[in-house]
């Protein structure tokens, strides 16, 4: 499996039979995306910076709420929760979505903004690889992104929706995300190239470099 970053939420997650993006973000969120082909994309909520579906080619199933769901073999759970800590009151309702391909169990959390439930936790039991948002405002913000890697006991941590030089100027930068997790010696990675055989029990930090 290769996972490439793009910034924000977006990622494009490529196993042997199928590909995944999630949250495309519209041109006015930093930059503009160029066109990729995937089979499946998941939306975490109704945001410019996380539903521009536009950008992905070849006529992909589009996800963007809650359920369980089978596209062309991959398996995914849409899981309700919340952009900010008040139940939505503030920004609204989030889905975070459990995916099942090529063997391992991927975590794509969106605009998380509170601390799961012992319900939600439950819901995401066996994650291989955790995409977490960590810049804080209305997201998590590092500490808490701490807070939940450590009770979701992932494999592999990718952080997500932190400041980068074109895009999220408003956030925090995953300094203090990495700090909390003692993975300050993490070096930047163009891309993530994973099978299931190579993950270990412990949970590792992987940050990724924005894919231009």
């Amino acid at each position: 499996m290769e996972i490439n970053w793009y910034g924000g939420g977006c990622f494009r997650i490529r196993g042997r039979g199928a590909t995944v993006v999630t949250d495309p973000f519209a041109p006015e969120s930093g930059f503009r995306l160029a066109r990729m082909a995937a089979n499946l994309v998941t939306v975490s909520h109704d945001d410019p910076a996380n539903n521009y579906v536009r950008i992905v080619r070849d006529d992909p199933y589009v996800i963007s709420g809650p359920g369980e769901y089978e596209v062309g073999g991959v398996f995914v759970i849409g899981v309700t929760c919340y952009h900010d800590d008040q139940e939505g009151a503030r920004f609204g309702r989030n889905t975070a979505y459990i995916i099942e391909l090529e063997d391992m169990t991927i975590c794509h959390l969106g605009d998380l903004g509170h601390v799961p439930t012992q319900e939600q936790i439950e819901e995401f039991d066996g994650i291989d690889v955790l995409m977490i948002p960590v810049g804080g405002k209305d997201v998590l913000a590092g500490p808490r992104a701490a807070e939940v890697v450590n009770l979701l006991e992932p494999k592999l941590v990718i952080p997500m929706r932190y400041r980068i030089a074109d895009m999220d100027r408003d956030l925090a930068t995953v300094t203090r995300f990495l700090t909390e997790m003692e993975a300050k010696e993490s070096q930047p990675e163009d891309a993530l190239k994973v099978t299931a055989s190579q993950l270990s029990e412990d949970t590792r930090v992987c940050v990724l470099s924005p894919r231009r």
